[in-house]
């Protein structure tokens, strides 16, 4: 229990110390801007007509006083508490949020949606945002970043923004293993491919717009992992002024799943919310009476996703290593 609680202190401090560099700095990222998946999505699919949603508790319930927002967590999500180190909000609010304005979202603002992957087949599965519809709402939003703070001001946030692009999982698990199609037509190496060609076109559709610091990340620790690494390699070297990473969540959750005490957790066999096993979405009641009490003990949220201490260690650790050259 001691080492567990020094480790959070830790944590912590870490997290303060990354808030006054970036404070110190003056600023080197004036904003975050969002793409991916529910490991991102501030609750963009409460405005879209599917299942694939979390604005009702218990989700939420360790949120600013026991908010759902739609993030698929009992609290803050990984990119919240990243904009926090880099000095910014505590919270990326969801682009689609109609109780945001460009004001809000001049600092940073999620495009995710829950559900959705690289490929559009992906998406289709439960009627989510396409990631090339993301990059619609973007251009959108730089049409009216621009229109709210003239065009230099506008050009410099996009310049100097952090893109962080983190998706790709769900073109596995609710499409490739889960659906007839793409498994027919590809072998896992050529949809590997045909998925690591996608997150290339859209690098460097970002590039064409404007965006210079990239961090791309999102697809599983499979054969993607060095390939991944390969295309951050080459389009920092096509692209002039780009300043492209690659963050991996994987080594440190694995770390956590494997070291539990270490970081202050009791359970990773099983998930917080209702029994644990199988429940996401909207099999996680509120009425469910097996949920349990105390989140920061649990590794995982649901049956997918981190709880918000595991998102708070997985941000800091981010933060720390791929992230640290934007600082």
């Amino acid at each position: 229990m001691a080492m567990a609680s020094m480790t959070n202190i830790l944590c912590l401090l870490s997290i303060r110390l990354l808030l006054l560099f970036a404070s110190v700095d003056g600023g080197k990222v004036p904003a975050i801007i969002v793409f991916g998946d529910s490991s991102v999505d501030a609750g963009n699919n409460n405005y879209i007509p599917t299942i694939a949603r979390s604005n009702f508790e218990p989700y939420g319930r360790d949120f600013n006083g026991g908010h759902p927002t739609g993030r698929f967590c009992n609290g803050k999500i990984a990119t919240d508490f990243i904009s926090q180190a880099f000095g910014l909000k505590g919270a990326i609010p969801a682009y689609l949020d109609p109780t945001y304005s460009i004001s809000d979202f001049a600092t940073g603002v999620t495009f995710a949606s829950a559900g959705t992957g690289y490929d559009n087949a992906t998406s289709n599965v439960l009627s989510v945002i396409p990631l090339w519809k993301e990059l619609e709402y973007y251009k959108d939003y730089q049409t009216k970043l621009r229109a709210s703070l003239g065009d230099g001001k506008a050009n410099d946030i996009i310049k100097d923004a952090l893109y962080m692009i983190s998706v790709g999982t769900n073109d596995f698990l609710e499409n490739y293993y889960a659906v007839p199609g793409r498994s027919s037509q590809y072998t896992i190496k050529e949809y590997e491919n045909f998925l690591i060609g996608i997150a290339g076109n859209f690098s460097k559709a970002l590039y064409d717009l404007g965006a210079r610091k990239i961090s791309l990340g999102g697809l599983p620790p499979m054969g993607c992992m060095p390939k991944l690494n390969d295309l951050v390699i080459k389009q920092n070297k096509d692209f002039n002024g780009m300043e492209m990473v690659f963050s991996d969540p994987y080594g440190i959750m694995l770390d956590i799943v494997q070291k539990p005490a270490f970081y202050g957790f009791e359970v990773t066999g099983v998930a917080c919310c209702a029994t644990g096993l199988f429940e996401m979405g909207y099999a996680c009641s509120r009425t469910n009476p097996f949920t349990c009490s105390d989140a920061d003990k649990y590794v995982f949220w649901d049956s997918f996703h981190p709880t918000e201490k595991t998102n708070s260690i997985v941000a800091n650790h981010v933060v720390q290593t791929s992230l640290a050259t934007f600082l």
